[in-house]
């Protein structure tokens, strides 16, 4: 993570930079600086996953009990110290750094393969150097934390960003985490979680002004030597060139430093010795060989402007004006403006127009004519030059279509017009002025039909895509009641929305993020040159989402920033959801991926959470599914379309379940929840069971059905580790020690716990019918014991001793076993012995007469198909 080969720097060659510290003190020194302000770290918490968890044992499956303790000795420590953390997680994964999250899931296939190659050969865990976090850490993170009543938040866009963000805004002590970015950022102090010494609360601080005094540069410098080094968005190899060109002249080399720690001081010296000449004077791109990458580059810079800042590297054109060709683009790197970004676009000339907010202002400029005078008002403000700038021309018509810069000006200025109609549709911005601007005719209404995003108007507005074009498309419609929200950010807690048409039936995916797709607009506009991108910044993000009911979207929102959701905001918001690696064998044929084995009930909960769509299996936008599994190159995404389900008493409404707190929905919610599984047959005998075994249950029922090649030894290790982890204390816990480790064990213990994690995700899409407490995985499962009994089972141990001659416990496991094997009779499906398996059992998978096929989880036990892994994406002929 972070910027290529910093890390390595800075230990190695500017070691300076690093100083040890010590929070206690440094929270007494900002108690007596600041009174009254408690002293605040924030924390990014997928850095710090590794260092928590401490347990030996990590490839069973996880030991969550002892992690869970290791995590309350970590707050505890903070807090007698009088220190408050804020832990950040991640949200969601940015469109421009997709192919970097991508090449790290196949880098990490490819340990996974290792490992299981290692157990195979040495029946053992592998050491730690080849250490790989158990499944589900993350989101399990989250809720481990908020149980002991830690304030946590799951991003909305890049968590690096948020975590900067909020530490520059706030004052707080600092950052604490593992990424360079956090050195680039102009924001608090960065600590190091890796070097942190929890007895003593020591760790080391790695400070930006003496990187900086070590390179010869300014903090504002950083961010351009983070993109032209290579980092997360800047591809390694796209400056490749360049940094050897100023490595060949770079008088300074030191022969007793890294090839990497040579690289980094001749960039740094070709900026502050060259760059800095022709800086104010010349645009990046003319001193720097930014060719076709010009776009990716300013994207990279702007990544690092935290709200307020601006980056004095950016040839800065009156208002921060874009220019691409036909186009003009208005981009501010203020990102306290947070203001709506509007898109016109021409359905003829497929030209997007962006309108922005005002760097300084602070406000939406408006961009044509108010409503009483009349007159055209101007889309940008510059005290000095007030020419005309041509935004656009009609090619029928011939007539430049122009943009008017002075506030002043009374000239009319047409913004873009349609040579059939020749009428104006007026748009209106900012929230006192209420003046309208005329962005794009319409043929069909003949009239003018304002557009205004004020928080006063009641007028509405839809950004939406033509699946046919491609083209971006702004409408409006006075009579529709659905809205769109517009995602803002998390700290403001600002909400914008938007409104469909009421003639637009369907609601289709879009996703405007801070560059505006400026790659996209190149792909489908070949004709678009780039002229000055300039003061882009994160901040102005904009997002249209795939669900148009804002009240319920808004729910969404908070349940995901909050953390006490997984997935659905993602999936009502950009329809898009990934899943990192699961330790699955690849080799193993006979079990399936969890990817494929849990996607029947992700299709089921898109049905419910994309409730707009009236036809499911047919009208209903596909979800794009990244999940990991042997096999997939993740070159596309599975395209996964929702599943329609049967419940009592007709599919509810999301407001329904999420907000009416009458008693007798809580009925429904559990309806819900079971058809997402498919069991609601099986309700009265699950209702019956105790918690937590209800949750379990359900899920192993559900898991049964679905993997033929699971058996009743299987079974009886799942339940019996359930029960006698009651009984079981941290430290017996801790002391636990398997015979040797299997790997076909290994696999069954993910593959459970991504089914708590799919628990998580059904549970909060129906309305929390069961609390989130009982299929935490410290509650029902730990891997070392569950390895130990699939051991025991597997060589053939009575119940009895499974159950470690527990009395009590041997009534609960009849009586859960019972419910699972009746539930799944009822599916025809008889789970037997190991002892009665035939030859069938070697690699197909799948519930009896299933429907699912490739839209759903997999084949038939009864069908000819290939294995399992052969099947590819849900719907293969969407994929693009």
């Amino acid at each position: 993570m972070g910027v290529r080969g910093l890390q390595g720097f800075v230990g190695s060659t500017c070691p300076h930079i690093c100083t040890v510290v010590n929070f206690k003190e440094l929270a007494e020194h900002h108690r007596s600086k600041y009174p009254g302000c408690t002293p605040t770290i924030v924390v990014d918490a997928m850095c710090c996953l590794r260092y928590w968890y401490t347990p030996e044992s990590w490839i069973c499956g996880g030991q969550w009990r002892e992690y869970f303790s290791a995590l309350r000795d970590f707050v505890k420590t903070f807090t007698a110290a009088g220190i408050k953390l804020i832990f950040f997680f991640d949200g969601m994964v940015e469109q421009d750094k997709r192919d970097e999250w991508v090449k790290r899931r196949l880098k990490n296939n490819r340990e996974i393969s290792r490992i299981f190659h290692y157990i195979k050969s040495h029946k053992e865990q592998p050491g730690r150097n080849m250490f790989f976090i158990p499944s589900g850490l993350a989101v399990f993170t989250r809720f481990a934390l908020k149980t002991l009543g830690q304030e946590t938040l799951c991003s909305l866009q890049e968590a690096d960003y948020e975590v900067a963000s909020y530490g520059l805004q706030h004052n707080c002590l600092g950052i604490l985490g593992e990424d360079t970015d956090y050195l680039i950022y102009d924001t608090c102090p960065y600590f190091s979680i890796s070097e942190l010494c929890l007895e003593s609360l020591d760790t080391v601080m790695l400070c930006r002004e003496k990187l900086c005094e070590s390179l010869g540069l300014r903090v504002a410098d950083l961010p351009l030597l983070a993109c032209l080094l290579g980092n997360d968005i800047i591809p390694e190899g796209m400056f490749e060139s360049f940094r050897y060109k100023c490595l060949s002249s770079y008088t300074s080399v030191k022969e007793n430093f890294d090839k990497k720690g040579n690289i980094i001081l001749a960039v740094s010296d070709h900026i502050s010795k060259v760059l800095h000449l022709y800086q104010g004077e010349k645009k990046l791109e003319e001193i720097l060989p930014l060719g076709p990458n010009k776009a990716l580059f300013y994207k990279g810079m702007a990544s690092y402007l935290l709200p307020g800042q601006k980056s004095p590297w950016f040839f800065q054109k009156p208002k921060g004006v874009i220019t691409l060709d036909k186009q003009v683009i208005s981009m501010s790197s203020d990102a306290e403006s947070r203001e709506e970004v509007p898109m016109c676009s021409d359905p003829e000339s497929r030209q997007e127009v962006p309108m922005c907010t005002g760097a300084e202002s602070r406000q939406e400029v408006p961009m044509c004519t108010g409503p009483e005078s009349r007159r055209e008002v101007p889309m940008y403000t510059d005290s000095e030059p007030r020419p005309e700038v041509p935004m656009c021309s009609d090619p029928e018509s011939r007539q430049e279509v122009p943009v008017c810069t002075g506030p002043e000006s009374r000239q009319e200025v047409p913004m873009c017009s349609d040579p059939e109609p020749r009428q104006e549709v007026p748009m209106c911005t900012g929230p006192e002025s209420r003046q309208e601007v005329p962005m794009y005719t319409d043929s069909e209404p003949r009239q003018e039909v304002p557009m205004y995003t004020g928080p006063e108007s009641r007028q509405e507005v839809l950004i939406w895509t033509d699946p046919e074009s491609r083209q971006e498309i702004m409408c409006t419609g006075h009579e529709s009641k659905q809205e769109v929200s517009i995602c803002t950010d998390p700290i403001s807690k600002q909400e914008d929305s938007m409104c469909t048409h009421p003639e637009i039936n369907k609601k289709l995916p879009v996703a405007t993020d801070f560059e505006f797709k400026l790659e996209a607009l190149m792909r489908t506009n070949p004709e678009i040159k780039q002229e000055d991108p300039t003061n882009v910044g994160p901040e102005v993000k904009q997002q249209v989402t795939m669900v148009s009911d804002t009240e319920i979207l808004k729910v969404a929102r908070t349940h995901h920033v909050q953390a006490e959701s997984y997935l659905v905001y993602n999936i009502m918001s950009s329809g898009e959801i990934e899943c990192s690696n699961t330790l699955e064998d690849e080799l193993d044929q006979a079990l399936p991926s969890q990817a494929f084995i849990y996607r029947p009930i992700r299709q089921r909960v898109y049905s419910l959470l994309l409730e707009d769509c009236q036809d499911v299996t047919s009208t209903c936008p596909a979800v794009k599914e990244w999940f990991v599994y042997p096999g997939n190159p993740l070159r596309h995404p599975d395209l996964v379309r929702p599943l329609q389900m049967t419940i009592p008493g007709g599919m509810p409404s999301l407001k329904i379940l999420w907000l009416n707190e009458e008693p007798e929905i809580q009925v429904r919610r559990l309806d819900t929840l079971l058809a997402c599984f498919n069991l609601s047959s099986s309700r009265e005998e699950l209702q019956a069971v105790e918690s937590p075994f209800q949750a379990l249950c359900c899920l192993l029922i559900y898991l049964f059905v679905q993997v033929d090649t699971l058996c009743l030894e299987d079974l009886h290790a799942f339940i019996a580790q359930a029960l006698c982890l009651q009984g079981k204390s941290t430290s017996q816990l801790v002391n636990l020690q398997p015979d040797y480790i299997n790997p076909r064990a290994v696999q069954l213990g993910s593959l459970l716990v991504r089914g708590l994690t799919t628990l998580v995700l059904v549970n909060s899409a129906c309305g929390f019918p069961w609390k989130t407490s009982d299929f935490m995985p410290w509650n029902v499962f730990d891997g070392k014991l569950f390895h130990q009994k699939y051991l025991q089972s597997e060589k053939g141990y009575a119940v009895e001793v499974l159950l470690e001659q527990n009395r009590s416990r041997l009534t609960k496991f009849h009586n859960l076993k019972a419910i699972v094997c009746k539930a799944c009779m009822k599916e025809n499906r008889r789970i037997t012995g190991r002892a009665h398996w035939g030859s069938h059992h070697a690699g197909r998978w799948g519930r009896q007469g299933s429907s699912y096929h490739r839209t759903g989880s997999g084949y038939s036990r009864s069908s000819q198909g290939q294995p399992w892994r052969d099947q590819g994406p849900a719907d293969p002929s969407a994929v693009q």
